[in-house]
This record gives structure tokens, sequence and C-alpha cells, in this order.
């Protein structure tokens, strides 16, 4: 196959105008119920057209290209990628979080709709740079990094991989339940479910979670201990675990709290939940899979790994 013969794909995402307007059915209900509540639609409206002015660069260059498909996030569990795909995502970070975790191995160009909204820690391209760019693509002469996945598998052989990391606990604001075991650690736990972050994710919702237990410990115990937790390297071969609010008792302990989890060492994870357990990555709580009592889940690093264009 030409390298001009490899097929273009788009993930795009709704804006937020465009969800309020599914919700509401018009934009003018959609003006009307945000001014009912004392909010202004103008920031909705700027971001909205700043999306619009960069898909419709990105359209005339996939137009110019040739093959091509443009795909809405929702539609990804679905989407079938070729392996010689080359595959843009223009949106936030998330939106290339949550793409990266459905490609094996193919390029991931992170595109960024708007710098002077969004950060874009995984969006180092606009636009107007992309016809520039797609020869080196097609032709696999543009850097790349690896990154890191982690990779839930349940009993019943349903799979699901994160960018960033793992959630796995209640799907409402109830306590998990679930045997955990690491090495020739095990034990029985309750808490409100459990975080397994990769490198990429160290600085996210993991990060969180150890940050504010450091703090509780130093409040009660005083200023000696650490006062961060560290950001990791987006390729490195472990992931890190941290349940959140561990509760003992008589039939839960909370020894086991943090850890390292290896290709050689999953973390495994038996439900106790009789209705209500999940396992989401990177955010998503609409893409789940269900952790109901006795299901067993083995947490390790994917066997993939992302690919992002940089």
């Amino acid at each position: 196959m030409k390298a001009t013969e490899r097929k273009l794909v788009l993930v795009t995402r709704r804006t937020r105008l465009q969800e309020l307007i599914v919700k509401h059915h018009t934009l003018a209900q959609a003006r009307f119920a945000l001014e009912h509540l004392g909010a202004d639609l103008s920031d909705y409206l700027a971001e909205d057209q700043a999306y619009a002015a960069s898909l419709d660069l990105l359209t005339e260059t996939l137009q110019a290209w040739g093959r091509h498909h443009i795909v809405e996030r929702s539609y990804l569990p679905n989407y079938l990628f070729a392996p010689d795909d080359i595959v843009l995502a223009l949106g936030s970070d998330g939106l290339v979080a949550n793409t990266m975790k459905y490609l094996d191995g193919q390029p991931l160009v992170g595109i960024n709709p708007e710098p002077s909204r969004w950060d874009g820690l995984l969006l180092p391209f606009q636009a107007q740079e992309l016809a520039a760019l797609l020869p080196e693509l097609a032709r696999d002469r543009r850097p790349t990094r690896a990154v890191t996945m982690a990779e839930a598998k349940l009993s019943d052989g349903q799979t699901l991989r994160a960018v960033n990391e793992l959630f796995i606990g209640p799907r409402t604001h109830t306590s998990a339940l679930y045997d955990i075991a690491l090495g020739e650690r095990h034990e029985s736990q309750s808490s409100s479910g459990l975080i397994v972050a990769t490198g990429l994710g160290s600085t996210a919702w993991i990060k969180s979670v150890v940050t504010g237990s450091l703090g509780i410990a130093r409040a009660l115990h005083g200023q000696g201990l650490a006062a961060d937790y560290p950001a990791r390297a987006w390729d490195e071969p472990s992931l890190h675990f941290a349940v959140r609010e561990p509760f003992p008792s008589k039939s839960s302990t909370t020894e086991l709290a943090f850890g390292e989890v290896t290709a050689g060492q999953p973390l495994r994870l038996r439900s106790r939940m009789p209705e209500g357990g999940v396992i989401f990555s990177d955010g998503i709580e609409a893409d789940f899979l269900r952790f109901g009592a006795g299901m067993e889940a083995r947490i390790s690093v994917a066997a993939q790994r992302g690919c992002l264009v940089v």
C-alpha cells in the first residue's frame, strides 16, 4: 500500500453547546434553560464556534487526502480500526486518552481545537498544521511517544483498557465490597473503590487520592511525611493502585491500600457486591464493565501500548 492510501480516522466529540441542544432539543430552549439559571451562553457559543472552525479545516484536509472516516466519540467502542490507520483526535486531553485505549499501536495525533482554552498535554498540534504533517505521518517518519496502558480482564472474558486509570468500585455512593490480592498478600476490603493508574495517569486522579491521604496523615501525626506523589514516565512498565477510604471492621482490613502492579504481579479482585459494582476507565462512566458478586478481575499492564505522535 502506498503511503497516500492509508486511511485517516478523525475522532470528534460533542461540544458543551451541542450537548445542551441534545438535552433541550433546540438552541433557543438551551439558551432559555441557561439564562433561567443565571448563566451566560456566550462561552458555550465561543467554544462551539472554535471547535467548528477547527473541524472545518480538518475536513478540508481529509477530503484532499482521500480515504477517511469521521467518528463521534460515542461510537468508539464499536469502531474497527485497521492496522495501518492514522488516527486523529480533535478535542481535549480526555478525548485523546479515550481514543487511545481502543487502538492497537496505530499512531494517534492529538489536535487542540482552541489552545487558549485547553492546556493540551496530549494535544501538540493545531488543525492548520495537519496538511504539512500528513506526509511524514504516512511514512512513519514522525517521532512518537510510547504510553503504557492498564487492562482489566474479567473472569467471563470481558476486557477494558485505560490510558490514565481504571476505577473499580460502586456505581453509586455506596461501599465497595471485594477481596483483593497482590502476590502473596490478600485481604477482604470495604472502601469507596480503588484507582489503578498508569504513568501518564500519575498526575491525575491517583495524585488526588494519595495527596489527600498524606494531608490527613500529616494533620494527625505531624509534618514529617512526604508532601507529594511524584509523576512517573508515560512508558513506565508498571501501574500503581490506591484504595479510596478503606474501612476497618470485623470483616474488612486495610493493609493492602497502595502498591505496584506489573505484568508479572497482577492485582486480583473478586467482587462481593450483589449489584452496582463496576469497572470503568479514564473517567468515562458510560463505558463500563459490570463487576457483580463472584466476578473476578485481573488488573495488569496491557500488552498493547499507546503511540502518541509528537
